[in-house]
């Protein structure tokens, strides 16, 4: 039996030893990546869903805000005798837009709530002289199955005479 001499291989130096990685690493490594960029679209898509949310809700409160200023400018019998004051309106996130624009969300209001609730503190003895007036909004944001309907409301009061004459009494007996 004849012995087979095999040449000896040669030996890698530690540079070549060291330049390249192994499979696992490379699918541990790519894992890693994909998690952090996966978390990373993640918060940043929240953080957009969150910016648009509080743009509504602040569009909201500006219409709210600015349909009670607007009933606080009536006098009384404008507030309790006529019908200047619709009881539902429309108006859209963005009011002024130019030709081709969306107008964005519609937001759709109710005004109600023409006298003073019975659990009014103190007794409501003034209740025929005061009004406490609840603006309503109601809008959705998204289309089909992914729409969600908010809805927000303030409330205000509005005396016939005034704050200040329910405050202090114009009654010449009872001044000091």
């Amino acid at each position: 039996m004849e012995l087979m001499n095999v040449a000896p291989t040669s030996r890698r130096t530690p540079v070549q030893a060291w330049s390249a990685f192994a499979l696992a690493e490379v699918l541990v490594s790519v894992a890693l990546i994909a998690i952090a960029f996966v978390s990373l679209y993640a918060g940043i898509s929240s953080a957009f869903a969150v910016t648009k949310l509080s743009r509504e809700n602040l569009r909201a409160t500006q219409i709210m805000l600015e349909r009670l200023e607007g009933i606080r400018l009536y006098n009384w019998n404008q507030l309790c005798y006529s019908n200047m004051i619709p009881s539902t309106f429309s108006t859209s996130y963005y009011p002024s837009i130019t030709n081709g624009q969306s107008s964005g969300i519609i937001y759709q209001g109710t005004i109600t709530g023409w006298s003073v609730p019975a659990t009014l503190i103190p007794s409501a003895t003034y209740a025929d002289r005061m009004r406490a007036i609840t603006v309503t909004l109601y809008w959705t944001n998204g289309t089909g199955a992914g729409s969600i309907v908010h809805t927000r409301s303030m409330t205000t009061y509005s005396a016939r005479d005034g704050v200040q004459n329910y405050v202090y009494s114009l009654d010449p007996a009872n001044s000091p």
